[in-house]
């Protein structure tokens, strides 16, 4: 047995991949000792881990005060909250021995405490994986772009902070490549290299096993007699960017009073009643068991997330992607050009451009065939059973 250092951050789309990974780490026999926020305490201690927890409003306050326009700004934060991470974490392990640390790729403490507890490290990466070259790829219009009044405090502001950090923590910093996506020795991606835009650029250290899809808490207010035989279209916009009352209208009445059978997640910032009356055809909870539905749907229209993305191309349901932020124009992008599904634009969006997307990806057969093809290589690819399959290999490399 090992005793395992987790450390991940504060959203359902960095810790849900994880979960199944937790759990077969301790049926294996591993010790599992993980951090993360408070909300995400219940659901950790259910796979058996024990939870410790950092103050998630102080990382938050320190994260945004470097700055969200630009993506060095968002680096500069990660850097800013290494004051509240790393003494946090470092009290409460003291004088605990630990074998090895997994860290989530864009938690950016991850890789810094790695360093100050020597340990062989494990990067957790929920998101598409990007190399040193990609990464550079996708910053270099930053700095040859945007104006150099703009561009230099942001960096002078880096370049300051590396060197507080550096100092403070006695660790390497070389690059924002690793503050932001924390490389280390080995990477389990929680998707596979088909899905992976240019997945062949990655080296043997990167291990593509597919989507890591475990159980979640059941939704004990969920009447599946409703849909059942129905073959629903399952709407959701996942848990952050949900507060979208004037989209939740215009899929009334693009789809409202059709042969269609609706389930909606709306999510805890709207209440049904904020949405007028409801069309007979429309089940609309704050929360719904998703990837149960997901086995049930015809069709999911969903922002993007990669969790959501991943589950709904799983259990074969072909997509319509409207994204809103963050890596979701990509995944976007991913699932359109492997023909499971379309894009949308949010701001343009019309209730006849969303009824006719319905009707065009529900009559062609090839986005079902899509799906089909890329569901058979993630169910293949072992989830989160070949992810501890690869840790326990890396584990005997260091021989622990």
């Amino acid at each position: 047995m090992a005793r395992v250092l987790f450390i991940n951050g504060g959203s359902e789309g960095h810790i849900n991949p994880t979960i199944g990974v937790v759990q077969e780490l301790i049926s294996r026999g591993e010790e599992v000792v993980y951090f993360c926020i408070e909300a995400f305490r219940e659901r950790i201690e259910e796979t058996g881990a024990t939870v410790r927890t950092f103050d998630d409003q102080k990382f938050i306050k320190a994260f945004v005060s470097g700055g969200r326009n630009y993506l060095l700004e968002r680096i500069n934060g990660l850097l800013h909250t290494a004051d509240i991470v790393v003494p946090s974490v470092l009290e409460q392990i003291e004088g605990e021995h630990f074998d090895y640390i997994i860290h989530d790729s864009m938690f950016g403490c991850g890789r810094l405490l790695a360093q100050i507890l020597k340990l062989p490290a494990i990067n957790s990466c929920t998101s598409f994986a990007q190399t040193k070259d990609s990464f550079d790829d996708m910053m270099e219009p930053f700095f040859k772009n945007i104006l150099t009044e703009i561009v230099k405090p942001i960096n002078d502001t880096f370049q300051s902070l590396t060197e507080k950090v550096s100092e403070k923590y006695n660790v390497e910093i070389q690059s924002p490549y690793e503050v932001f996506c924390n490389p280390a020795p080995l990477t389990i991606v929680y998707t596979t290299r088909e899905f992976q835009p240019d997945g062949e650029a990655f080296d043997p250290t990167y291990k593509f096993v597919g989507p890591s899809i475990s159980s979640r808490l059941t939704q004990k207010d969920f009447d599946f007699t409703e849909i059942q035989g129905k073959k629903p279209i399952y709407i959701s916009l996942g848990t952050v960017f949900n507060h979208a009352i004037d989209f939740y209208k215009l899929c009334f009445e693009a789809l409202g009073n059709t042969d269609h059978a609706i389930v909606m997640s709306i999510g805890n910032k709207t209440q049904a009643s904020d949405l007028g009356e409801i069309p007979d055809n429309f089940i609309v909870k704050n929360y719904v068991p998703q990837t149960d539905i997901l086995q049930y749907a015809k069709l999911f229209i969903t922002h993007g997330g990669m969790n959501s993305t991943h589950e709904g191309l799983y259990y074969g349901v072909p997509l319509i992607v409207i994204p809103q932020s963050a890596d979701q124009p990509v995944i976007a992008e991913q699932v359109a050009n492997i023909g499971a599904g379309i894009k949308l634009q949010m701001q343009s969006l019309t209730a006849n451009q969303l009824r006719e997307a319905v009707d065009h990806v529900l009559s062609l057969s090839s986005f079902k065939k899509a799906v089909a093809n890329i569901s058979e290589s993630f169910r293949k690819s072992g989830g989160y059973h070949q992810a501890v399959d690869e840790i326990f290999k890396f584990r005997s490399q260091y021989h622990i």
